[in-house]
């Protein structure tokens, strides 16, 4: 389970507000893998959901009454260096460009949100084999280890960094154990 009291509550209340909004939320990556007793150390969540259809507006909406805003300029290192601090540009940017993934971060905590849009396999595929985790402050949806194990390899195929070899060494554990 996250070590940090203070993320695992804002990771609730993030899929509290997304619930709300009518989007399932199932969480990926690091912080998943945190949660399945993983060593890894990470400070951001990444979720898979469906595509917004018609428009993202009651998504965006929701981000931003977290006050996370919509992220449209990175540094070479992953910094965040603009975000867009009106929803309503957020949504329209979005249901213009319609990406695979967005990002959203919170200037006063650091906090980072990635949603990836049906991406980079769809949200129903996840969601059908996910596990409901409950915590203190309520529940949280995460992708099932075969799942993890899958969109891992993607991305490693993708970066090849040595994180992601070790997030596969652990993930290759959890499935052969039959988690």
């Amino acid at each position: 389970m996250p070590a940090d009291a203070a993320l695992t509550e804002e990771m609730v209340a993030l899929v509290d507000a997304l619930e709300a909004a009518g989007v399932q939320p199932v969480l990926v990556g690091g912080m998943a893998l945190v949660v399945l007793g993983s060593q890894r150390v990470t400070q951001d969540f990444d979720f898979v959901v469906p595509r917004p259809a018609p428009s993202s507006r009651i998504l965006v909406e929701a981000m931003y009454r977290r006050k996370l805003e919509l992220v449209t300029k990175l540094s070479p290192q992953g910094e965040v260096i603009r975000t867009v601090d009106n929803p309503r540009i957020a949504s329209l940017k979005i249901d213009s460009e319609r990406p695979q993934s967005v990002s959203f971060f919170a200037r006063k905590t650091g906090l980072r949100v990635d949603l990836l849009f049906d991406f980079p396999l769809p949200a129903r595929d996840i969601a059908g084999h996910a596990t409901t985790v409950g915590f203190p402050s309520g529940h949280v949806r995460i992708a099932s280890a075969p799942d993890l194990l899958r969109l891992k390899e993607i991305a490693h195929a993708d970066r090849k960094s040595a994180s992601d070899a070790s997030d596969l060494e652990f993930l290759r554990t959890l499935v052969k154990r039959g988690r």
